[in-house]
């Protein structure tokens, strides 16, 4: 079982992800619905609490670095 800082962080980057996926798929954008479905996946890879932290904040600073 994860702990609940896990569960938390994961919850919140899985919102975020809904945001990303959700723009995405309406502005028809390669980058941010990638990211999206990328952090919907992340908390179910990752089991540290400071993996997730930092992959997650990576994935989310991604979409206004690249453009496709």
């Amino acid at each position: 079982m994860p702990e609940t800082s896990v569960l938390l962080w994961g919850m919140l980057f899985g919102s975020i992800g809904l945001g990303f996926f959700t723009y995405g798929k309406r502005q028809k954008a390669v980058v941010p619905l990638l990211t999206g479905i990328a952090l919907f996946v992340a908390p179910y890879i990752f089991t540290s609490t400071l993996a997730l932290v930092s992959v997650c904040l990576g994935l989310c600073l991604l979409p206004f670095f690249v453009r496709l």
